[in-house]
């Protein structure tokens, strides 16, 4: 009791004065400049943090296993396998940038022309259409939480930022694609290819590198275990944006192409 009391006191008498006066704007103004210096230092440190370590987790898989516990017909589940960089399939990397980022290395986090294109779709459609390149889901999938807010969104702008600051595309492709979910438990690319092909993620030939990316607008409801139309139709788009690429990504030498054909939605 007399700690709390001390401690009580001592931040009392902290708080700026004019002769007998408290300057409560001034504190709350320092404070509010300390508490943002925190948040930027932090945030940065935990970008890079993961620069050098892998993640052990997102806030997505974390809530997946709460709808699962709730939900009786779903098994609690949680498959994630970190592998590095260099035990990914060419393959599944060339496959999720022809499916969802084909100007991966050539922009700096943000794909504006598919922004402002997006913006005139979904003005005159329903059906709304994203436009968020692999770094902003990455940003997305690391660092925020799996809702749809302007506040997040702010947030995503401000990681991605910070992300392509200190981080190469290789990185950035390594975390993605041991994070993203590839089914209803099932995240990372070595857990995916365990799972619905029974090896490992650098072994992924063409045609399953392509199935799983196939996936990813949204791997609940798209199998790749029980794939449909939709999906094998995506499938055989992606093999063919990929031959377009000549199979291969070039992270060195970006080898993007300088025509790219509308993907099916």
């Amino acid at each position: 009791m007399n700690f709390f009391a001390r401690t009580l006191r001592r931040w009392y008498w902290s708080i700026p004065r004019d002769g007998d006066r408290i300057l409560w704007k001034n504190y709350v103004l320092k404070l509010l400049l300390k508490i943002t210096a925190w948040c930027f230092g932090l945030s940065i440190g935990i970008v890079l943090l993961y620069w050098i370590v892998p993640v052990p987790a997102t806030a997505l898989m974390f809530q997946r296993c709460w709808e699962q516990w709730r939900d009786p017909e779903r098994e609690v589940r949680l498959e994630h396998d970190w592998v590095p960089y260099e035990k990914i399939s060419k393959y599944l990397q060339l496959a999720v940038v022809c499916s969802e980022d084909q100007e991966f290395l050539e922009h700096e986090g943000f794909d504006f022309e598919a922004i402002e294109k997006a913006y005139k779709y979904n003005q005159k459609h329903k059906r709304k259409r994203g436009a968020s390149t692999i770094s902003q889901q990455t940003a997305k999938n690391v660092f925020l939480w799996p809702s749809r807010s302007w506040i997040r969104k702010g947030f995503e702008v401000y990681f991605t930022f910070v992300m392509e600051l200190f981080w190469d595309k290789k990185r950035i492709m390594t975390v993605y694609l041991n994070s993203i979910e590839f089914g209803d438990g099932i995240y990372g690319c070595e857990a995916a290819a365990q799972h619905y092909f029974g090896k490992s993620a650098e072994k992924l030939n063409r045609r399953e590198a392509a199935l799983l990316a196939a996936v990813l607008p949204n791997p609940i409801i798209y199998k790749a275990d029980k794939p449909s139309r939709t999906v094998l139709d995506k499938q055989a788009w992606i093999l063919n944006q990929m031959r377009m690429w000549k199979n291969d990504i070039d992270y060195e030498d970006p080898n993007t192409p300088k025509k790219i054909t509308d993907k099916p939605r």
